[in-house]
């Protein structure tokens, strides 16, 4: 998983970035919070950052509320890293839009701890938008389907929105999750197939008895 720290105390921040890396993560290294906030902007950033609370430029509490104003940024997942660990300070991080607090010096057990549980907190965020992505796709193909239809009165193709004429089966296949088996419905094949075998079946048998069968 791609991470991102910012963190300004270098002992500090190189621990935590051989530790992650360590556990098999992409980690990206920011020394202050103007850094860190400019790489949540930039293109494929991270979704799990792990921010320390007292920056230069921007303290880790300003990057938090600044990347929770942002749309492409819902599904960051932010661990606060700090010496800071009154129930005040909590509070604090949490309303600023942390997702998790932990104190310093970290203990490496709890951090991967806390890691996995941003980890599944992620998929599931990203699970619920696909299935909701999914489920508007879904309603668009079906608004399709509905209101006036002009359909031709003799061979019954549908126009579509860009004026073409489509055979009914195939209009419905490109705006819903269907497909078609042919087949013959009983008034159809009292009415036109049945006639047409009995006709067939008829010209057989006028065949058989015609003298230039019975010559051979």
């Amino acid at each position: 998983m791609k991470i991102l720290i910012a963190e300004d105390d270098s002992t500090s921040r190189l621990l935590l970035q051989t530790t992650l890396k360590q556990w098999g993560h992409e980690v990206i290294v920011t020394v202050d919070g103007q850094q860190a906030y400019d790489i949540l902007l930039a293109e494929a950033p991270p979704n799990l950052a792990i921010f320390d609370w007292m920056m230069p430029h921007l303290d880790g509490i300003e990057v938090c509320r600044k990347a929770r104003e942002e749309a492409q940024l819902e599904h960051l997942y932010v661990i606060m890293l700090t010496t800071r660990g009154t129930k005040d300070d909590i509070a604090e991080a949490l309303q600023a839009g942390a997702d998790d607090y932990l104190n310093k010096p970290f203990d490496r057990k709890e951090m991967q701890a806390r890691i996995q549980v941003g980890k599944r907190v992620l998929d599931l965020q990203i699970a619920l938008t696909d299935r909701v992505r999914a489920l508007e796709e879904s309603i668009k193909r079906e608004k399709h389907l509905q209101g006036l239809l002009p359909i031709c009165s003799y061979c019954k193709k549908i126009r579509d929105d860009q004026n073409y004429w489509q055979q009914v089966e195939r209009y419905v296949e490109t705006r819903a999750d269907v497909s078609f088996s042919h087949s013959i419905c009983p008034e159809c094949y009292e009415i036109k197939v049945k006639p047409e075998l009995e006709a067939f079946q008829a010209e057989i048998d006028a065949n058989k008895d015609s003298p230039d069968s019975h010559s051979h």
